[in-house]
């Protein structure tokens, strides 16, 4: 990366766009869901230079709330439909969340030249239905730059009574070959491979090409997974120690913070960091809007350390 694209950046975000209404067992509420938070905490961590895209659909019903961060980026690739996807989320404390569909989206629809202006590249699977792996295998083939994927939903199946449950992704082998860094769970990883050890998994992945694998993990914190000199090394960061009152978006928050740090500067350790006081730092809002503070809510902790 030369100095002009460190000091202004493009980056292009894919992700479908959709409405959560959570249950945390004290009611339901409908909040702006999906790629949005990957969005506000672009939006926030980014500096006033950097153009932010989005390639993603919305409607005109529910566009309101996602304006809070999408009315801070570059809407170029935005577009509309009739229906969003809406999701309900059961949010639990001891297990992971249960996940209900409707309005499933197809892929997304783009057609945007020359990539290789943009200095990173973001897939977010929210729905998992996001990108196909046509799609994909075309971006890779057109673009030299890093390419981040957040497999989230992907690694769900989609039932009869629109359940998402946990499934093994066949021919994960294939995406894998199209990316440079890999997100996901605890629980995500073990869909990737028909290996059931997280390590024999991440060598398995940088076997096909992968840079890094990521497993964040909670309130335990994240690992990072990496070749170094054909040896496969790890880095690992604790989580935050915060009184969470929100569970939703974190691994976006994650994500963004940490894929934009890493673009900028290649420091591994700092990007991990970063990202993990990022995310642990979202679990502690409780509105929309507390995402325009995330720069300076992370780089006060940050500092501070």
């Amino acid at each position: 990366m030369n100095l002009l694209s460190i000091l202004f950046m493009k980056i292009l975000v894919f992700g479908h766009s959709v409405i959560d209404k959570i249950n945390y067992g004290k009611g339901e509420i409908s909040k702006p869901g999906g790629i949005f938070y990957t969005i506000a905490a672009l939006a926030s961590i980014a500096d006033s230079s950097d153009d932010i895209y989005v390639c993603t659909t919305i409607d005109k019903v529910n566009e309101k709330l996602f304006s809070p961060a999408f009315k801070r980026i570059k809407p170029n690739y935005i577009s509309y439909s009739t229906n969003i996807p809406t999701v309900q989320l059961n949010i639990y404390d001891n297990k992971e969340r249960d996940e209900k569909y409707e309005n499933v989206s197809g892929n997304l629809q783009f057609n945007i030249s020359d990539l290789n202006r943009f200095d990173g590249i973001m897939i977010n699977m929210i729905t998992g239905f996001d990108i196909t792996l046509a799609q994909l295998k075309e971006m890779r083939k057109n673009y030299n730059g890093i390419i981040y994927f957040d497999v989230h939903t992907f690694s769900r199946g989609l039932d009869s009574e629109m359940k998402r449950n946990f499934r093994w992704i066949k021919d994960f082998k294939e995406w894998a070959k199209c990316v440079d860094i890999i997100q996901c769970n605890e629980l995500e990883v073990k869909t990737l491979s028909s290996k059931t050890a997280e390590e024999e998994i991440a060598r398995e992945l940088i076997s096909y090409g992968v840079k890094q694998i990521i497993v964040t993990r909670g309130n335990k914190g994240s690992k990072v997974y990496f070749s170094k000199n054909i040896f496969l090394t790890s880095e690992e960061i604790p989580a935050l120690d915060v009184k969470p009152v929100n569970k939703v978006g974190c691994g976006d928050v994650f994500g963004a913070v940490y894929f934009y740090n890493y673009i900028r500067n290649e420091n591994l350790i700092e990007a991990l960091t970063l990202a993990n006081i990022a995310a642990g730092t979202s679990t502690a809002y409780s509105d929309i809007n507390d995402y325009l503070n995330l720069k300076a809510d992370v780089f006060a902790r940050y500092n501070k350390a």
